[in-house]
């Protein structure tokens, strides 16, 4: 499957709002029950894009958005600000093509250049094809939460797991490189 990874637009909302839907309707990769409107996926968008967080698209050949990534806070204490979070959605077309692994390639090289030190994937239902690709991409185990959610009638595990980025935990960064105003106190 030929496709190209680009930044993420406004215009791909209702593209990227179909991905999800698919996903929350059909997979155990958001623990989310209820689909969110593109009014709902516009908000998520700016916020993320309005603190500075990568978010791209891939794009097959006819120039259908077929997958996306994004990083955003893992949390917002300001102690965490150099800690992301990697979210992954594929249209089902996409799966097993490679575009995951590119989409995770391109976003842990736009985090590391941005000076984040670590990335964490939460990975609902503890899926084996995400665990594989983060594998595939340096990611270590980091534990997992039996039974941390519950959809369609079933208890579903969580697998984090962790990379390092740039300079990783071998140095602190100079006061200042990430205001604490972004993050919360």
């Amino acid at each position: 499957m030929s496709f190209t990874l680009r930044d993420a637009s406004l215009a791909d909302i209702p593209a990227i709002t179909d991905i999800y839907s698919e996903s929350v309707r059909n997979g155990v990769a958001t623990y989310e029950i209820a689909v969110p409107d593109q009014a709902e996926m516009t908000t998520r968008f700016s916020t993320i894009t309005g603190n500075s967080y990568p978010y791209i698209v891939a794009e097959d050949a006819d120039g259908v958005v077929i997958g996306y990534a994004y990083a955003s806070a893992f949390r917002t204490r300001s102690a965490y600000r150099f800690l992301v979070e990697d979210s992954i959605y594929l249209a089902p077309e996409a799966r097993g093509r490679g575009v995951g692994k590119a989409l995770l390639t391109e976003l842990i090289a736009r985090c590391t250049d941005l000076g984040f030190r670590q990335m964490v994937a939460v990975i609902g239902g503890a899926h084996p094809a995400s665990i594989a690709v983060h594998r595939s991409t340096g990611f270590v185990d980091c534990g997992t939460v039996k039974g941390s959610g519950l959809k369609f009638g079933r208890w579903l595990d969580t697998t984090f797991m962790q990379l390092a980025l740039g300079e990783g935990l071998d140095s602190v960064p100079a006061d200042g490189v990430y205001p604490d105003t972004l993050y919360g106190a």
